[in-house]
């Protein structure tokens, strides 16, 4: 049996792999400690705030305050304050 041989382009490319997944890895922690999953159940303080917000005009105001409590994407909070 031969001796295992590494040659150099083979361990700069297990090193660029390597590399490649540590750095995908650190960017895949980060994006999911920045996006707090949805609460699918919003309070009912929540969405009594959201109303009156809407109530007052203020619309963007309460996107702000639901996406800001349950982590919605914009699009999601406002479909759910134009609901109300």
């Amino acid at each position: 049996m031969y001796p295992l041989e590494i040659t150099t382009p083979s361990l700069i490319a297990l090193t660029a792999v390597i590399t490649a997944a540590a750095i995908w890895l650190a960017i895949l922690a980060v994006r999911l400690t920045q996006r707090p999953r949805n609460r699918l159940n919003p309070s009912i303080d929540l969405v009594d705030q959201a109303r009156e917000l809407k109530a007052l005009g203020q619309i963007q105001e309460a996107v702000f305050l639901v996406r800001g409590e349950t982590g919605m994407s914009q699009r999601a909070a406002a479909r759910f304050v134009n609901r109300l």
